[in-house]
């Protein structure tokens, strides 16, 4: 069949049977494209003449689609649009062939060598001499055409793309999000999309209020769960700033650390040891380059005497953070070093003057917050202090009492841990209920990855489904 609407002619050559995991769907290929090339459409059920049809338009990623390349969520978006139309019984997929944004492969490869060396997806593009996003609907509008389909739901995270099919006259009656969990390699990447681009990534807390992304943008649904997800209702991993009603109460928190397989972070009497092999210390790396602030406990700052940067990978290093309630870091500590960040360091009224000048003369910031209990910093209001000096994201690193004070005040947004297949039998950084009451959550939206020997898990805290 050859529809000529939008101009430029279409003809659908062929369309066959494609049994998949996700179920069996009629593929059909078309020609005639102003850009020459074939273009496909995966249709499942009847859609001729319906409305509120479910599609996503999905641009070619080779590397993501074919390969399960981590550097995007391409591939995995692919596999959940699948699997939604699937369970819908009624639905299109648009095959578009628009590698990296309309760039082709090459240049995308190209643009991926520049991304390593700390540039975004965005800056990559144009440095190549291409636009920031150069794709054209008008085949996805001719081939929804084609079949017949009067109206649409779309699975995108991408307003502007909403916004070219109705250029193109489809209706589209609803935005349906298919968010992916972020990962140690494309966790800059969602960031820059939802920052520069204008996607609609669900970086909230669930306060009952409407959601607002990181770029600012209401997440306004007529239908579903409203938050993206998988329509489970299980959230997402995420980053970026927490609001309530739109104002910015504090940063997303990340916690991260490495155990052994026993739960060891450190030897028998606390000694630091090694735990993580390479692959993994660089996606910590890559993890912390992602990050506004990386945040330490006193404990941890004296026992290792950490530089919290990034140096396995290109990219930027994060503000050091130090919780110090009383100012015990001494102002000769390798933090301190030449070229690196100079840090913040959280501490109370308590804390003693005349360290504190040392410490402003070696080069720390010193933030006064009020105590919460026992003498400790108020997590709450250090949070919001951060989020007022242009936090918006924050990377937790240790030890086991900031961890668990963390947890134990449900301040934590996800979890990325690495196991390292050791038995150490030191010290260990969680211990099922604590002596502070410390109810530890279990973790929905699990993802895992090997990185050489180790196994790193991704996911979000869930307190009993709050």
């Amino acid at each position: 069949m050859t529809t000529t609407e939008h101009g430029h002619s279409v003809t659908r050559q062929t369309m066959t049977r494609i049994p998949t995991p996700k179920g069996e769907f009629q593929l059909a290929l078309y020609t005639g494209s102003p850009d020459g090339k074939e273009h496909m459409a995966l249709v499942i059920g009847d859609v001729a003449g319906q409305d509120d049809v479910l599609i996503r338009v999905h641009s070619e990623c080779f590397t993501g689609d074919v390969l399960g390349s981590l550097r995007c969520d391409c591939g995995e978006q692919l596999e959940r649009a699948m699997q939604l139309i699937s369970a819908r019984g009624c639905g299109v997929i648009l095959y578009l062939r628009q590698e990296g944004r309309g760039i082709g492969l090459l240049e995308k490869l190209r643009a991926y060598d520049l991304q390593d060396l700390g540039h975004d997806t965005v800056d990559a593009n144009l440095l190549l001499g291409h636009q920031a996003d150069a794709r054209d609907y008008t085949i996805a509008a001719k081939i929804l055409d084609d079949f017949g389909v009067r109206s649409v739901q779309v699975l995108t995270n991408n307003p502007l793309k909403i916004t070219s099919l109705q250029e193109l006259g489809v209706r589209v009656n609803r935005r349906v999000p298919i968010e992916i969990a972020a990962g140690p390699d494309n966790l800059s990447y969602l960031r820059t999309k939802a920052s520069r681009m204008s996607h609609l990534l669900d970086f909230t807390v669930r306060t009952g209020s409407a959601p607002i992304g990181l770029n600012g943008n209401p997440q306004l649904e007529q239908a579903g769960n409203g938050h993206g997800g998988n329509g489970s209702g299980s959230p997402e991993p995420y980053v970026g700033l927490q609001r309530v009603g739109g104002t910015v109460t504090r940063p997303a928190v990340t916690i991260s650390y490495a155990q052994s397989l026993d739960g060891s972070i450190a030897g028998t009497g606390g000694d630091q040891i090694t735990i993580s092999g390479r692959q993994s210390m660089m996606m910590t790396h890559r993890l912390r380059a992602s990050h506004d602030a990386i945040l330490i406990g006193i404990g941890t700052a004296l026992a290792d005497n950490p530089r919290l940067t990034v140096r396995l990978v290109q990219g930027n290093d994060p503000q050091p953070v130090i919780v110090d309630s009383e100012l015990r870091l001494k102002p000769d500590a390798r933090i301190f070093e030449d070229g690196h960040g100079q840090p913040w360091l959280i501490t109370t009224e308590r804390h003693d003057r005349a360290r504190r000048a040392a410490l402003e003369a070696a080069g720390a910031t010193v933030l006064v917050v009020p105590e919460h209990e026992r003498g400790r910093v108020d997590l709450k209001a250090m949070l919001e202090l951060l989020g007022s000096r242009g936090v918006s994201s924050l990377m937790v690193e240790g030890g086991s009492g900031i961890i668990n004070s963390f947890l134990g005040s449900r301040l934590v947004d996800q979890l990325v841990i690495t196991v390292s297949p050791q038995l150490i039998g030191g010290l260990r950084v969680l211990g099922g209920r604590s002596d502070d009451g410390v109810e530890y959550p279990r973790i929905a939206n699990v993802h895992y990855q090997r990185l050489g020997d180790d196994m790193v898990l991704w996911g979000r805290p869930n307190w009993g489904g709050v």
